[in-house]
C-alpha cells in the first residue's frame, strides 16, 4: 500500500481524525521520498514523527476493539 492508498482508505473510511493513522500516513510518505533526502533531512522528519507518536501517550486504551 503506498501513500495514496492510505489517504483513500482513510478518507472512505472516514479515518482522517484519528493520529495513529495520520502518523502512518507520514511514515510512508517518508519512506516514499527518502531517496530523495538527505541522512540529516530524513532523520530529522523521522524524529519529528516519532516525537507525534509519543504525545499520543495510550491512545488505543478501552478502543481495542476498534483500531486492533
Amino acid at each position: 500500500m503506498n501513500s495514496e492508498d492510505l489517504a483513500r482508505y482513510m478518507s472512505e473510511s472516514d479515518r482522517l481524525h484519528q493520529p495513529w493513522l495520520l502518523a502512518q500516513l507520514r511514515l510512508k510518505k517518508l519512506q516514499e521520498q527518502r531517496a530523495s533526502l538527505s541522512n540529516e533531512e530524513y532523520l530529522r522528519a523521522l524524529a519529528d514523527v516519532h516525537h507525534d507518536l509519543m504525545q499520543l501517550g495510550e491512545w488505543w486504551v478501552g478502543r481495542e476493539d476498534e483500531v486492533f
